[in-house]
C-alpha cells in the first residue's frame, strides 16, 4: 500500500497543510485499521480513497480521519487526494468523490491548481457564549455556528493583528461546539493579495491548529462574501505553516481552490 504526504493549500513544500494520502486497491478496511494509520501519520487528517464502479454518480470512494477520528469533511485531505490522482495519471480531468457530506468534485485548472466544489456551510447567528473570549484570548465582535457537516463556532475579531495574536486556551475553548473554533477578521491591506484571515482551533478532533482548513472555507466565504460584497476572495489562514484558499460563492456551492506538492511517498509495512 502506497502512502504518501501532500502539503495542500501551497505550491511549496513544508507549508500548507500536510495530508496523508494512501490509495486503496479494494473496498476500505476496519475502521479501527483506517485509524491506526492516521494515528500513525499523525497529521490533521489522512485521506483513505479507492476507485468505484464506472457506471455510478462518482469515481472514487473518499474518508478521512484525524489522529483521533473521522470527520464528516476536509477540504485540504481532498485537494492533495486529487493532487495525487492527478500527478500518479490514475484519473484526469474531473473526479467525483462520494463521501460523508455527498458527492464533491476536484477540477484540475490549467494552471496546476486543483478547485474543490463543497457545500456551502449554512450560518446562523448565536448569542456569544459565556467564557469564550477568556478561552479564546480576545473579544469576539459575532458568533456563529456553521451547522452540523463543519460543526465549528464562528468568530469575528476586531482586526487581522488581533487573529495573529491568538494565544487561546485550547481545553477550555473545546466546550464550545463540536469540533473547534474559527477566527477571523478582515484583511488590514488588500494589496497583499489576501481578503480576510483565519485562524482554525479544533482540540475536539485531535487538532490544536489546523495549519489550512478547506471545510471552514465553505463557512468562510458566505460570511465575507455578504460584508465584502464579492463573490470571489482569498483568504489566508494565518498558521505557522500559513496558506491561501481561493473561494468562489456559488449560492448553495462553495468553490475552493488552491495548489498542493507531494514531499514524501513510500510503503505502508504494517
Amino acid at each position: 500500500m502506497r502512502i504518501r504526504i501532500v502539503d495542500a493549500f501551497t505550491a511549496r513544500p513544508f507549508t500548507g497543510n500536510p495530508a496523508g494520502v494512501l490509495l486503496l486497491d479494494n473496498a476500505f478496511p476496519d475502521d479501527n485499521r483506517l485509524q491506526n494509520i492516521a494515528l500513525e501519520v499523525n497529521h490533521a487528517e489522512t485521506a483513505f480513497a479507492h476507485r468505484l464502479p464506472g457506471d455510478g454518480e462518482a469515481d472514487w470512494a473518499l474518508r478521512w480521519f484525524t489522529p483521533a477520528t473521522e470527520v464528516n469533511m476536509c477540504g485540504h485531505a481532498t485537494l492533495a487526494t486529487a493532487h495525487v490522482l492527478y500527478s500518479t495519471g490514475a484519473h484526469e480531468g474531473p473526479v467525483r468523490f462520494a463521501t460523508r457530506s455527498g458527492v464533491l468534485i476536484a477540477t484540475p485548472g490549467e494552471d496546476g491548481s486543483i478547485t474543490l466544489d463543497f457545500p456551502t456551510a449554512p450560518l446562523t447567528p448565536v448569542e456569544l457564549p459565556d467564557g469564550v473570549a477568556e478561552a479564546l484570548g480576545a473579544e469576539p465582535l459575532t458568533a456563529f455556528d456553521t451547522g452540523p457537516n463543519i460543526g465549528d463556532l464562528l468568530l469575528e475579531l476586531a482586526d487581522e493583528k488581533t487573529v495573529h495574536a491568538l494565544r487561546p486556551d485550547l481545553k477550555a475553548l473545546a466546550t464550545y461546539s463540536e469540533r473547534g473554533v474559527i477566527a477571523t477578521a478582515r484583511a488590514e491591506n488588500p494589496d497583499l493579495g489576501y481578503d480576510f484571515v483565519s485562524r482554525c482551533f479544533f482540540p475536539n478532533v485531535g487538532i490544536d491548529e489546523d495549519p489550512v482548513t478547506g471545510s471552514a472555507h465553505t463557512a468562510l466565504a458566505p460570511y465575507w462574501s455578504e460584508r465584502l460584497g464579492r463573490t470571489d476572495l482569498t483568504g489566508l489562514q494565518a498558521s505557522p505553516r500559513s496558506g491561501r484558499v481561493r473561494t468562489g460563492l456559488r449560492g448553495g456551492r462553495t468553490l475552493l481552490t488552491g495548489s498542493a506538492v507531494t514531499v514524501i511517498e513510500g510503503e505502508l509495512l504494517a
